[in-house]
């Protein structure tokens, strides 16, 4: 299965480490959001793309950064009326992934 993760660094180095400096070091550390706030909206804005590798990253993500169950729940339901149900509801079968991981 092809990992972006992996890729990243190993075919183009120059985004690894601008993903890592700018995106992650810079963007995500922004005083105004906290990282919880910014995954909320991240998770919105990859979910209205229909990237899928990305939304379970974010998920994942998420978690890390203080998002719970229930939320991340309700965040799907919020969206299924703005971005499409066919979103929202695919959605489910990441969000069942990264909730059964975070309880190991």
């Amino acid at each position: 299965m092809f990992s972006a993760n992996e890729a990243l660094p190993r075919l183009t180095p120059k985004l690894d480490r601008l993903t890592r400096d700018v995106l992650f070091g810079d963007v995500w550390q922004g005083a105004a959001l906290t990282p919880r706030e910014r995954s909320l909206i991240t998770i919105a804005a990859v979910l209205a793309q229909s990237r899928p590798a990305a939304l379970d990253f974010h998920l994942r993500r998420g978690l890390d950064n203080g998002l719970v169950a229930e939320e991340l729940a309700e965040v799907l339901t919020h969206l299924a009326f703005y971005v499409g149900w066919p979103a929202a509801t695919a959605a489910l079968e990441q969000l069942d992934a990264a909730l059964a991981d975070s309880s190991i």
